[in-house]
């Protein structure tokens, strides 16, 4: 009587997972390849991404019409028609053309009258930067465009040949094939028609179409035998081929002709052989050592009975294929979420929300993205999409809206909320803590330092970047938690101490060295939100120079971020803006010192132990992130990570 098998003891498919993961070396099996930006869709990057080209690279038209200096235009009226000559008061333009000199608006065409005589009439005045797509409104040029260890998406190709990336370094695709087993099972592909005790095979088909769906490379081979030798030329062929994961169809359970265990254990080692889900029970997982030439590959065991078959994929191939590939699992779920910000829309338009979500407190929250159809980076930020029925005239803050996941469920719960003032350290901590055995997603919304401590309050942040200085106290965030907090319990930790100044072109071609230069008539500013730190910052020492802010050139040009008014400055869109001096170094800009202050995280007291805040303290507590942020040029570490107290200020001896 042929030997049996025997089961080892079952346990369930999420510990059996794990065992492999542990004893899988997925470093070295999966291994790095640079391929072209334009074929990496589904594939995941080994390295972070940073932007080579700003885009859009010039002031654009982003409507059909004709370009004007809006100033020019503020007498147009109603009743009081403004004429322009064409060609010399205005310029016929077309959707994405650059911007003429001169020009900072756009009016569309169907609010332009042709008089026939080389003129044109328009009766409403246009708004600055009206209908202009602003030089690096989608990426600035060297920021942070995808991490590590992020799957590449349809949009993410986009932005990689928008940012001028032409190659990108992924991890290897998994490979994988299929071995169907049995004398009874037919090839489906001869088209058989069964005989009695006969089966046509078709989980390899289906294997092959589920494996393909998440990515995996996968291929099969003709029906195999009932016979060992015949079983383990097999497996030994497909390690050959490269295979990172063999699995064998049926020949995982107890009976006499299933030799799938002892053909494994000939390779490598059995792990797995039994898991505690019926149906799936007779599943199989082992990893090859030494005597298969080729260590450290796959092996798995699938039962032969087709719904068995299938839960084997779900809840074991799935995952373990999803890890090495270093995706997540796949998952199509529906949420209610929590807007954060109102969301007006037009009546009688449906609208798809960009959303950034992630749990806070017992609630999921969701932040509207930015809504232009030219940001192709909100999609790459996105992790949910809701529609604005065409009926509605927009959804209240606070109000619960049902949204489409874009990523599995699970990581709703890895997403680390951050709203609060831009800085670039939170690039680089985006990309330390997605390479972290367990990633964290930190998703942020640049609304400045003031819009930060009002996203707290609304319970739609975990934490808040701010730099907020006082001048009265000379003390920094703690008079405006006590003013605008009062009754919330926060922690404030330092990230780290930074250097804001005035970004020139290079060479200082203005030649602008102190903050009185901005009140010169020939030098232009770019000027950060109102609310921003930076801001704050700057009306402080417009303040102290006695500078009426209605005289500077370009004071109310804003821009949401740090790099987006250094790429102005370096574009030539602005002669100089206050901002940071790792942004100044980042675009290559000349930079003069105006001020050191703290750049510090504010965290809801309640939220310290959550495990993403966790990882995050942790994170910037390792010397090599330290490293690295001081690396960026403009910073100081020597307080990061310290729980800062107030008065505590920015002493010199600091």
């Amino acid at each position: 009587m042929a030997k049996r098998n025997i089961y080892l003891k079952t346990v369930p498919p999420e510990q059996a997972v794990l065992t492999l993961r542990q004893a899988l070396d997925r470093d070295t099996l999966i291994g790095v390849e640079t391929i072209a930006s334009h074929e990496a869709c589904g594939r995941v990057t080994a390295r972070p991404v940073h932007a080579r080209c700003s885009s859009p690279t010039f002031h654009a038209a982003a409507m059909d019409g004709i370009a004007v200096k809006a100033q020019a235009t503020f007498e147009a009226r109603e009743d009081h028609p403004l004429e322009l000559e064409l060609n010399r008061d205005c310029y016929p333009v077309n959707t994405g053309n650059p911007l003429p000199g001169g020009c900072d608006a756009v009016i569309m065409i169907e609010n332009v009258v042709d008089n026939g005589d080389g003129t044109v009439s328009i009766e409403n005045p246009a708004t600055p930067w009206q209908h202009v797509r602003r030089i690096g409104e989608d990426i600035v040029g060297s920021e942070l465009l995808i991490p590590q260890n992020t799957e590449i998406s349809p949009y993410d190709v986009g932005a990689l040949l928008s940012a001028g990336i032409f190659e990108v370094d992924v991890h290897q695709t998994v490979h994988a094939t299929f071995i169907p087993t049995g004398d009874e099972v037919l090839d489906f592909d001869r088209c058989p028609t069964p005989a009695a005790g006969q089966v046509i095979e078709s989980n390899s088909q289906v294997f092959l179409a589920s494996a393909r769906k998440i990515g995996i490379n996968a291929t099969s081979i003709t029906t195999v035998p009932d016979h060992k030798e015949a079983l383990s030329r097999a497996v030994r062929d497909a390690l050959k081929k490269g295979c990172h994961v063999v699995v064998v169809g049926a020949g995982s359970s107890a009976g006499s002709k299933d030799f799938t265990r002892p053909v494994f254990e000939e390779l490598g080692k059995v792990l797995v052989h039994g898991i505690a889900v019926m149906p799936g029970k007779p599943s199989l997982l082992g990893i090859t050592d030494e005597r298969s030439e080729y260590p450290g590959r796959l092996l798995v065991g699938a039962p032969g009975y087709p719904v068995s078959a299938v839960v084997c994929f779900d809840e074991l191939i799935t995952p373990l294929a999803s890890w090495l590939a270093r995706k997540p699992a796949p998952a199509r779920h529906e949420v209610n979420v929590t807007l954060t910000t109102k969301v007006p829309s037009r009546p009688g338009m449906a609208e798809v929300l960009r959303l950034a979500v992630g749990r806070v407190g017992k609630r999921i929250v969701a932040t509207p993205l930015g809504r232009g159809a030219g940001l192709l980076t909100t999609m790459i930020k996105a992790q949910a999409t809701a529609h604005i029925p065409a009926d509605r005239e927009g959804i209240e803050q606070g109000e619960n809206i049902r949204a489409k996941l874009l990523v599995a469920p699970e990581q709703l719960d890895s997403v680390l909320m951050h709203v609060g003032s831009h800085d670039n350290t939170l690039d680089l901590l985006a990309n330390e803590l997605m390479g972290l055995p367990t990633p964290i997603r930190l998703v942020s919304g640049h609304v400045g330092s003031m819009g930060g401590l009002n996203a707290l309050k609304a319970g739609s942040a975990l934490f808040a970047g701010c730099h907020l200085f006082d001048p009265t106290s000379g003390d920094f965030n703690f008079p405006f938690i006590d003013r605008y907090l009062k009754d919330m319990d926060v922690t404030v930790i330092n990230l780290a101490v930074r250097h804001q100044g005035l970004m020139v072109a290079p060479g200082n071609p203005k030649k602008i060295n102190t903050i009185s230069d901005l009140a010169r008539e020939d030098v232009r500013l770019i000027n950060r939100q109102r609310g921003s730190g930076t801001r704050i910052l700057l009306d402080h020492h417009l303040k102290k120079a006695e500078i009426n802010p209605r005289t500077v050139q370009g004071y109310d040009q804003e821009e949401f971020t740090h790099m987006a008014v250094a790429v102005n400055v370096r574009t030539g869109g602005a002669d100089c803006g206050l901002g940071i001096h790792a942004a100044a170094v980042a675009l290559g800009l000349d930079f003069i010192p105006l001020a050191r202050e703290r750049y510090d995280l504010i965290i809801p007291t309640l939220f310290m132990n959550d495990p993403r805040i966790r990882a995050l303290l942790q994170c910037m507590d390792l010397q090599t992130t330290k490293s690295k942020i001081n690396e960026l040029g403009g910073y100081e570490t020597m307080l990061t990570g310290r729980i800062m107290n107030p008065g505590d200020g920015l002493s010199s001896k600091d």
